[in-house]
């Protein structure tokens, strides 16, 4: 019986994907944001620990699909009645494409809506097991020069760019690209000219914009990381709209999450 390392099922969520939604958190991730908000999610598909409020703390656990699906379709009238579905979030979701091609085909031939979050960080061949039974994919765009992109956070774009490609053939899915806005990192002048030119070339006209935040400070602690982003303060109002305005000039609609 297939399983999947899980670390948190977050309920009654009106971000990633539209409804209410429950998000599932896949636990696994190759990359190695510096502003990672899940920290406990990285590195390999095994459990881990961490130490909280002076207690050792296990973080995944394994889950069937029986089990897992009986845990979601709880919420599934609110599913119903708003729109929403199941996300599948991590982590990274291609980390356990197997899983989580079994999991939202249970969940497909149901009628939930499905969605997964993702960077495109694998080879599009994982990409491919999952799509025939996804809806939705929230597609993350972070630093986007090859080389940059490469040391800071290990993602190789040329992939990015062909999970992209290959997803925008795929016409029974819905794609949003997703674009965390971190000072001194994706929120350069000369990236953001690059996102808008990855998005208008392939004639997208959405993005959901991501402010930078420190909620997930805390968590660098309980696992005994230095967090590099300590010092590093939230953009102001006025300098996310301004970045806002340089992807609605472009053609491209701009959604800030929290603000708009």
């Amino acid at each position: 019986m297939k399983q999947g390392l899980v670390f948190n099922v977050q309920r009654y969520s009106v971000h990633d994907g539209g409804g209410i939604r429950t998000l599932v958190f896949l636990k696994g991730c190759p990359l190695r944001c510096p502003w990672c908000s899940n920290p406990e999610s990285r590195k390999k598909v095994t459990p881990a620990t961490w130490i909280k409020n002076g207690k050792t703390e296990q973080i995944g656990e394994w889950r069937t699909i029986d089990d897992l699906l009986e845990d979601v379709l709880k919420d599934e009238i609110f599913y119903r009645t708003s729109g929403g579905g199941v996300t599948l979030s991590g982590g990274e979701v291609l980390m356990q494409a197997e899983f989580a091609t079994a999991f939202l085909k249970e969940l497909h031939d149901l009628g939930v809506h499905t969605a997964i979050e993702t960077t495109g960080c694998f080879p599009v061949e994982r990409l491919k097991m999952l799509t025939p039974y996804v809806d939705q994919v929230l597609f993350d765009l972070k630093i986007m020069d090859r080389c940059e992109a490469k040391k800071v956070i290990g993602l190789d774009t040329d992939t990015v760019r062909e999970n992209m490609d290959y997803l925008l053939t795929q016409t029974h899915i819905q794609v949003i690209p997703r674009v965390p806005l971190i000072p001194e990192y994706t929120t350069n002048k000369e990236n953001r000219q690059q996102l808008i030119h990855f998005l208008t070339k392939r004639k997208l006209t959405e993005v959901h914009l991501l402010p930078f935040h420190q909620y997930g400070s805390s968590k660098y602690d309980y696992l005994g990381w230095e967090y590099a982003m300590k010092e590093v303060q939230p953009l102001s109002t006025e300098e996310v709209r301004t970045i806002k305005e340089d992807f609605q000039c472009a053609g491209i609609h701009a959604n800030i999450e929290g603000l708009d």
